[in-house]
Parts: structure tokens; C-alpha cells; sequence
């Protein structure tokens, strides 16, 4: 059973750092594509950045040039360098893993991890 964990979130001041973590576990396999979304209260889930087995990365318009996307496939995790935090950047950060494998799909998904920037 794969297992998606996150960490890493907390309180910050607006324009102060964080870094997220996303771990799996339970998988013999490198997932094609993992992201990370996130979702304020009242708002839907939005897609914040994506990173592919291969290294290549796309982000929200929202956190170009403030959020880094990385991952290291040895160690089957994911991370979420997030700088210059703003306010509206208050959300629970939610972990994704997917892809297909032979020919099946597969979508994982993590607990969630709170990030609030106060003002």
C-alpha cells in the first residue's frame, strides 16, 4: 500500500520561508509525476506545482519566482521550497503521486499539511 507523507508545514510571518516534504512509502516504482496542490477554506483545490520523473517542473501563475519544486527519486520524496510567503499562500498543502504502470493508472494522494502566513 503506497503512503504519502507529508511535512514541514507551520506558521510563518508574510515574506518568510518554508520548506515541504512529501515522502513515500510502499512503492517499488518512481512515480511518473508528483505535485503539489493546496487548498484554502471556502476555495476549491488548486494545482500549485508539478515535477516529473525527469526533472521537468510547471507552477501556478500564483507562486512563479517564489516556489521551488524538487524531488529525489532514490529517495522517493518531494519537496516544496516556498519563499517570499504571502498571506493568500494559506492553505492546507496536499502531496500527489501519479502516473500509469503498465498501462494502469495510479493517484496518490497525502494527508494534507497546514501552512498559514500571517500578516
Amino acid at each position: 500500500q503506497v503512503q504519502l507523507v507529508e511535512s514541514g508545514g507551520g506558521l510563518v510571518q508574510a515574506g518568510g520561508s518554508l520548506r515541504l516534504s512529501c515522502t513515500a512509502s510502499g512503492s517499488f516504482f518512481i512515480f511518473d509525476v508528483m505535485r503539489w496542490y493546496r487548498q484554502a477554506p471556502g476555495k476549491q483545490r488548486e494545482l500549485v506545482a508539478a515535477v516529473r520523473s525527469g526533472g521537468s517542473t510547471n507552477y501556478a501563475d500564483s507562486v512563479k519566482g517564489r516556489f521551488t519544486i524538487s524531488r529525489d527519486n532514490a529517495k522517493n520524496t518531494v519537496y516544496l521550497q516556498m519563499n517570499s510567503l504571502k498571506p493568500e499562500d494559506t492553505a492546507v498543502y496536499y502531496c500527489n503521486a501519479g502516473g500509469t504502470l503498465i498501462m494502469r493508472a495510479y493517484d496518490y494522494w497525502g494527508q494534507g499539511t497546514q501552512v498559514t502566513v500571517s500578516s
